[in-house]
């Protein structure tokens, strides 16, 4: 389990809650090492000075900032800190609103914020408050000598910290949308073709509408692959099969190769899809199953059967 690598308090109006931050997210991933193909020895990385081309030690490298091309001033950690001791030892809370009204797209990092010594009937107020109404904390806070707006939001028996994306950090949705759209206009001119792309976006960036009939088959089959958010249902099978290939390797004694990378499954081809409606419809045939498909071919046969032979 992480330690934790922040201390300080939750405050809103004159209310200050001792807490400490742990990171939820944990470490996981392939890590590779970069090496030389000529003989397999590791390639590191150098610090070097960019004026006389020598390496600096670690004890010799201090944060600065260019104020004037060239002319820096140096700044430490404790400087940092000092700066603002009430900003970079608190998470103000300014302000609550919908838990819906905040696009998943603001999200980007979680940390667990677990209380102090002391501190337990506080955090359970304020816990216990968003729970209750449903809202979720707008804060300010300092990680790492950068300002963060985050939001505070409840997650089972503990508070979450989860740091936002600035809005002037996200591209406008908009944008895509017309650069996609241009790109769709231009293809037939390159390709020298006098038929028109089938129903481009538009330069408004607006997509085609789907017809009534493609938008109630995409809702059938959405249901019926509705199903229960379980997280540990989900898992990294592209590093479990990068893996399974290292491993490999090593039983063969392929332990100097250079790796030449091959797919373990074959890429889906890809194109264009103008009628959604095949495709609708075979995703619902195999959600469904065999079972309810046999069912609608004898339903289908006994309305093609003759009358007398039903009769019978």
């Amino acid at each position: 389990m992480a330690r934790p690598f922040w201390k300080g308090s939750i405050s809103f109006g004159l209310v200050e809650i001792g807490v400490t931050l742990r990171p939820a997210r944990a470490a996981h991933g392939i890590s590779f090492t970069l090496l030389d193909s000529h003989d397999y020895s590791p390639v590191g990385y150098k610090r070097y000075n960019k004026s006389t081309g020598k390496e600096v030690p670690w004890d010799r490298i201090v944060r600065g900032y260019e104020y004037e091309p060239d002319q820096y001033v140096t700044l430490t950690d404790e400087e940092l800190k000092h700066a603002n001791v009430e900003a970079s030892q608190s998470i103000e809370l300014v302000g609550f609103v919908d838990r819906g009204e905040i696009d998943p797209i603001y999200y980007e990092t979680p940390y667990f914020i677990e209380p102090q010594p002391r501190a337990g009937r506080a955090y359970e107020l304020l816990r216990e408050t968003l729970a209750k109404t449903g809202l979720v904390g707008i804060a300010r806070v300092v990680l790492r000598t950068r300002q963060h707006v985050a939001a505070v939001l409840v997650h089972g028996k503990l508070l979450v910290l989860n740091i936002l994306r600035y809005a002037e950090e996200l591209q406008p949705a908009q944008s895509a949308l017309d650069v996609e759209a241009d790109e769709a206009e231009e293809q037939p001119a390159r390709r020298g073709s006098k038929r028109r792309a089938a129903a481009p976006p538009t330069r408004a960036g607006r997509l085609p509408a789907p017809s009534p009939a493609e938008l109630k088959m995409a809702t059938m089959l959405v249901e019926e692959m509705r199903d229960k958010w379980e997280p540990e249902r989900y898992k990294d099978e592209y590093a479990h099969d990068v893996m399974e290939l290292v491993e490999k390797k090593v039983r063969e004694g392929k332990t100097h190769e250079v790796v030449i990378a091959q797919a373990s499954r074959e890429a889906k081809p890809r194109q264009e899809v103008v009628d959604l409606m095949p495709l609708l419809v075979k995703s619902l045939g195999q959600r469904r199953g065999p079972a309810r498909a046999s069912r609608g071919k004898a339903a289908t046969a006994s309305r093609r059967e003759p009358r007398h032979r039903r009769r019978a």
